[in-house]
């Protein structure tokens, strides 16, 4: 029990660490807390939820394997390195994709009923 206690310990300081760290993972939490009150605004459906959440969790996730790969090539790779960019590019492409396309689900999901109530 006390080294599934001390996993979870770990787990939260690298969430920690990557919001003290990463000012792209503070605007995708300030994002996902925004996305959060317009569903509860436009009581979304569980259905509707998950999809939110699930989008939420891959950008969250990306946004922090983002974190990882870049701590690990700068150990790795403290000089400019060509690959060593690469594998920095790459990672944050991955974000950018997993962003967009949560932004554009969140705007499918929630857009319709928020424009229904502001104009009906």
């Amino acid at each position: 029990m006390r080294k599934l206690f001390r996993s979870y310990l770990v787990a939260l300081s690298g969430i920690s660490f990557a919001i003290r760290t990463q000012g792209h993972m503070r605007i995708h939490l300030f994002a996902a807390i925004v996305a959060c009150g317009l569903g509860w605004y436009v009581a979304l459906k569980p259905l509707e939820w998950a999809i939110l959440l699930l989008t939420i969790a891959v950008v969250l996730s990306a946004e922090m394997i983002n974190t990882a790969v870049e701590q690990a090539v700068n150990l790795a790779s403290p000089d400019i390195h060509p690959v060593a960019k690469i594998a920095k590019d790459v990672a944050a492409g991955a974000v950018l994709i997993a962003a967009t396309i949560s932004a554009v689900i969140g705007l499918l999901i929630i857009g319709p009923p928020f424009w229904h109530l502001l104009f009906k």
